[in-house]
Order: C-alpha cells, then structure tokens, then sequence
C-alpha cells in the first residue's frame, strides 16, 4: 500500500473483524474547521464554528471507527519551548480561534470520545505514544493517526501496522507512501527536518538544504551524525555539496537540536490497554449542554443515530 488518492476519509476504512484504532489530531481538525467551516455564534455571542465543524466530523469518523481517541494541545507551547525559544508558541492564533480550544474538548467528551489535553506535551506527542502501545497490542490489526503533520510520518510501519490518514486529501500513507512524500523513511523523518526545518513548527533546519539534498544524503546515509563532513566522501551526487557540507560541518549542534524537536515522544500518560477506547456512545449529561451551546437541536438525535447504527452492525 502507498499514498492512496481514492480513499474516503472515513467510510471502507473498516477491517471486517478488526480493532482499527483512529488517532486524532483535534488540534489539526479545529484549525481546519475554524478556517474551512462557516463562523457560528453561540446565543451568548461566542464564536463556535470550528467547535460545530468539528462535532460534525467526529460525527462522520464514527460512522466506522470503533476505537478512538482525540488529541488537542491544551496550551500550545511544551517542552520544546524551554529547548528552543523559537520554537511555535500561541502568538498570532485568532482570538476567535483560540477561545474554542477549551469548548472543543468538551464536545468530544461530550460525544463519549478518549480525549487527550497535552500541557507540557503536544499532541503528536499524545499520537505517537498511542501508535507505539496500540499498535503491537492483541487483536489490533491496524492505527490510523489521523493528521496530515510531516512529523507524525516518523510513527508509520508496516510491520506494526501503522499509517497516517489525511482525511482533508482522502490519502493514506504506509511506508512506501511517506517515502514517496518527503523522500525518507519514517524513521529519518526527524533527521530531515532537522535539515530542512518545519516552519509549522519553528524549525528552521540549516541553511540550503531542501528536501531533495536531504532526502539524497539521509537515503543514503539514514541520520544526520552519519553523513560525512567531507562532500568528496558523500556516495550521493547532490547539488551545490560543497556548501551544503560547510554549513553541516558548521552546525551540526543546531541540526541535532532541531532533530530533537521534530521527535516525537512516546510516553504520553494515556490508557495502556486500547479497549478503554472503545467508542460506548456519547455523555449524555455533556451532549445536553453541548447541544444548547451550538444551538443544535438535531445534535443528540445525530448522536443518537451513530449509536443505533453502531448497535445495528454489531
């Protein structure tokens, strides 16, 4: 399986007979939903479109998915910010945007789904820590880490059964996908963008290198400490190698740091066994008020319908 064009986000993703575990990037679907979905007003004047976006779309995962958990950055900045004070922090997030992050986790409480609020950790943090203990767990046959983040590349693994799901371009990513994508394999994911930085993130990487040169040397040579510091040694022909091989020689420290910051931790406090993310329907208490706030009358009948449907195919 490679990089997949033809795939719904969603539905005939379901392994008959298996557990496939979806991994959510609430972080990632909020700013999608706030940027992509109509602005809404709650009746005290809140903003709360990407808030309803988002229950929509939880909404149309479920319609397959059975065990799920939804990862938000509670506050954006984490460790890596005591690592690198350049690295992204909550400046220049809309107000708008950053008032429904507390009201987003609520409502996928609220819809009875696992829900991850990172602090000192981000939220690919959260996913990769669930790929790492889910994926060799018995009776899991697949994770879906649902986020289209170069970063979260680095957890795909065929052997495990692990793929990334850009639900937004309906692809699918197994190891020869993220290969065809950024040119490397996951694991040297972080060594190329502690090359080539991640200007999501605020990682600058090293001047020159782009994504071919570094995908050239990393392809053949695997890590940053491993590629020569003499160019005439590089096995690989690549542009301009002469400069490139100064600036390495020159900061290496700074390339190691940066790898640092685009590797993902895997040890999230999360649940250790996956059937404690077994969908079991909404909180209905919670689904009430949530309801109220997006003024949605049709909500908890919506709800209501996934878990019919979910009682029906079981």
């Amino acid at each position: 399986m490679r990089a997949h064009d033809d795939v719904t986000p969603t539905r005939g993703q379901t392994i008959p007979g298996a557990v496939q575990v979806h991994l959510v990037d609430g972080t990632y679907e909020l700013f999608r939903c706030f940027y992509g979905a109509p602005p809404r007003t709650s009746a005290e004047g809140r903003e709360i479109g990407a808030v309803s976006g988002l229950v929509a779309t939880m909404l149309n995962l479920l319609k397959d998915a059975t065990h799920v958990a939804v990862a938000f950055d509670t506050v954006i900045e984490s460790f890596r910010n005591d690592l690198f004070k350049g690295y992204k922090t909550s400046a220049g997030i809309d107000a708008n945007l950053w008032a429904q992050f507390p009201i987003a986790e609520e409502a996928t409480k609220a819809l009875g789904l696992v829900t991850w609020g990172m602090i000192d950790l981000e939220a690919d943090d959260a996913l990769a820590s669930g790929a790492a203990r889910y994926a060799t767990q018995k009776g899991v046959d697949r994770v879906v880490i649902c986020s289209p983040d170069k970063d979260l590349c680095q957890c795909v693994s065929d052997a495990r059964h692990v793929i990334t799901l850009d639900r937004r371009q309906k692809k699918m990513f197994d190891e020869a996908g993220v290969v065809t994508r950024l040119g490397v394999p996951p694991a040297s994911v972080p060594d190329l963008l502690g090359l080539v930085g991640d200007t999501a993130d605020g990682i600058p990487g090293l001047d020159g290198f782009g994504e071919k040169s570094a995908g050239a040397l990393l392809t053949a040579y695997g890590t940053i400490d491993a590629i020569p510091d003499d160019h005439t040694k590089w096995s690989v022909k690549v542009r301009g190698a002469d400069k490139l091989a100064a600036t390495l020689r020159a900061h290496r420290k700074d390339a190691a740091l940066y790898k640092v910051l685009a590797t993902l931790r895997t040890d999230a406090k999360i649940p250790d066994d996956v059937e404690e993310l077994r969908w079991r329907g909404p909180d209905e208490v919670r689904l009430a008020k949530l309801a109220a706030l997006l003024r949605d009358d049709r909500l908890i009948e919506r709800v209501k319908g996934a878990v019919d449907a979910r009682g029906a195919a079981a």
